[in-house]
């Protein structure tokens, strides 16, 4: 069965930084899992010291409220709707003067996913998740945005994508395999089904994890946009179809969701091709 659970279920640890800690996903909820999944929340005039050992890659999502990055004596500010990531070896502090909110999540022993990482590391990244382009699927209204692919960030070891259903839209039966997939619910109210019978509500700060090869598929309620993170661990997870004819292409609208002009451009593409987005 996918695992299905509200943040609001999960005891915080707080640290004298300012950082309360909340354990998402880990080895003790999926013993088998490739990553491990924490939400921090920064408290006014907290931090978070960040090291990243040299065998492992991070990243995180920003959920809520500012903070500053402090790394190799650059400052670089972060806000609501930036996503980084933390290359082997990075060093830095997140500073919140307001308070802060995000996902933090960390891949160990990475060269497993990608051996190219020791040899050719990313560099550290942070992009506006808002002003990349915005995609439309050629079945109905729902839309996807990527945020994490080899080409924008230079490791294999992960893809993550920012989805958008609204009212009433759903997407076909469907499994992965290869690896790792969650999702982190940020808007509106649906459904996700996995399986012959589970039925899950979900709404705001809810996490669903699938298993590897586990059927499934996702509905949006009928009032307001049901928006969410998904994240594979490692980028190459596959994506199989009950129905292949339900094989989605997605075509890009020419905008970013603020609705001016993307940050850059992508060609339409089946849902099966994602190399070189």
């Amino acid at each position: 069965m996918a695992i299905h659970f509200n943040q609001s279920t999960i005891a915080p640890i707080v640290t004298a930084d300012g950082v309360a800690r909340q354990p998402l996903l880990n080895k003790q909820r999926v013993p088998d899992i490739l990553f491990e999944l924490d939400r921090l929340t920064i408290s006014s005039g907290g931090h978070k010291a960040l090291a990243i050992a040299p065998g492992e890659l991070a990243w995180f999502q920003m959920i809520d409220g500012t903070a500053t990055m402090h790394t190799a004596g650059r400052k670089l500010s972060i806000a609501a709707s930036h996503i980084g990531l933390l290359p082997p070896g990075f060093e830095g502090t997140l500073v919140s003067d307001a308070g802060a909110t995000l996902l933090f999540a960390s891949v160990p022993d990475v060269e497993r996913l990608d051996p190219a990482i020791s040899t050719d590391p990313p560099p550290f990244r942070v992009i506006d998740w808002q002003d990349e382009p915005l995609l439309q699927s050629e079945h109905d209204a729902r839309k996807r945005i990527y945020i994490v692919t080899p080409r924008m960030f230079g490791t294999r070891a992960i893809r993550g994508e920012m989805i958008i259903y609204p009212p009433g839209t759903q997407c076909p039966v469907h499994h992965h395999q290869g690896g790792a997939h969650f999702m982190f619910f940020l808007a509106g109210q649906g459904a996700c089904y996995a399986g012959a019978d589970q039925v899950m509500a979900v709404g705001p700060g809810d996490v669903v994890y699938y298993h590897d090869l586990e059927p499934h598929w996702v509905k949006g309620e009928t009032d307001g946009d049901l928006i969410f993170s998904e994240f594979f661990v490692p980028s190459a997870v596959a994506t199989v179809w009950v129905d292949s004819s339900k094989v989605c292409t997605w075509i890009p609208m020419g905008m970013n969701h603020r609705g001016s002009r993307p940050s850059r451009v992508i060609e339409k593409h089946a849902h099966s091709h994602l190399a070189d987005v």
